[in-house]
């Protein structure tokens, strides 16, 4: 079977004390699923479009869990790669509130995903007749056999003539800026539309400017892009924030509104956005494409869990002006 979207990359079991608990006063934990990849396959498939997640998960309940989640959000785990060795990830979640930040605690070493190797996906398959490959900053940098296994991914994705799109997605736990530098320069030969913040930029590839506007087209003009995307949150409070975003693209910025959120779970909001941008741009509309995704995302702020639980009508009911009625 061919799908719209494939995406690769990890994920983990996510634990959370209910109630703004830390984990030190926990008695109970909340279960849910999250991963970068998974989570924008998810937002794909709920926006209508046809979606599979690539990845490697060990053959045991925390790994069924995952791919049966997967699948109950429309998701495809047909081509994960199963392995009776290792085990799965895991990160803890605590809310926050102010001037208490939300944070995040891995246990994600010796993961499944992490023993991945050219060769054990055969991509040549996964991408027959696929029109778009989705992956983030955070998959190369889960070991140096996953960085060979994303490029020759992305390798594979162009001989097929399939779309790219990377989040570069920096994550200071998983690797440092030089090495992530150096990864994620090779791979951008290999990427049509990254999608970032202006922090990422300067942090991965030392790239400032004036705004984030100028740091955009400064990205565009060092490596073969087709268009970089810059996601914008202001953070005046811990659960209410303002979020929007910007393309650049023809050497022209695109921009869309911007939205106030209320934030129940913010964890996923840019993989919705993710989402949102792939689904207009295979319709081919680069406005639609910045329109989709930052409403998504926003919408994506009010939800609990990874996982965008969003349909295309609400989101294009958002588009069409914002209203807080009860529906009924």
């Amino acid at each position: 079977m061919s799908y719209d979207v494939i995406t690769f990359g990890e994920a983990m079991v996510r634990l959370s004390p209910p109630n703004y608990r830390r984990l030190e006063q926990a008695r109970s934990l909340d279960v849910q699923v999250g991963g970068a990849e998974l989570n924008t396959a998810v937002g794909l498939a709920r926006l209508g479009r046809s979606t599979a997640w690539v990845s490697r998960l060990t053959d045991n309940p925390l790994g069924r869990l995952i791919a049966n989640h997967a699948r109950e959000a429309g998701v495809s785990s047909d081509h994960v790669v199963w392995t009776p060795d290792e085990r799965v990830g895991l990160y803890f979640l605590e809310f926050g509130a102010a001037p208490r930040a939300s944070s995040v605690m891995y246990d994600r070493k010796g993961a499944a995903i992490a023993g991945i190797r050219p060769g054990m996906v055969p991509w040549s398959e996964v991408f027959a007749g696929t029109k778009w490959f989705h992956v983030t900053g955070i998959t190369p940098a889960l070991s140096a056999s996953v960085a060979e296994t994303t490029r020759e991914a992305m390798q594979a994705a162009r001989a097929a003539g399939v779309q790219t799109s990377m989040d570069l997605n920096y994550r200071v736990k998983l690797w440092s800026q030089a090495e992530a530098g150096r990864c994620m320069s090779d791979l951008m030969q290999l990427c049509d539309v990254l999608i970032t913040t202006e922090e990422d930029i300067e942090r991965v590839f030392g790239i400032t400017g004036k705004d984030y506007e100028e740091a955009a087209a400064r990205v565009a003009d060092r490596f073969p892009l087709k268009a970089v995307a810059i996601t914008l949150r202001e953070n005046p409070l811990v659960w209410k924030n303002t979020w929007t975003a910007i393309v650049y693209h023809d050497r022209r910025i695109l921009r869309t509104r911007t939205y106030e959120v209320e934030i129940v779970d913010r964890l996923g909001a840019g993989d919705s956005f993710a989402a949102g941008l792939i689904h207009g741009l295979l319709d081919g509309d680069w406005q639609k494409a910045l329109d989709f995704g930052v409403a998504a995302s926003a919408i994506k702020h009010s939800i609990p869990g990874d996982f965008a639980w969003i349909t295309r009508s609400e989101v294009e009911a958002l588009l069409k002006g914002p209203g807080l009625r009860i529906s009924r």
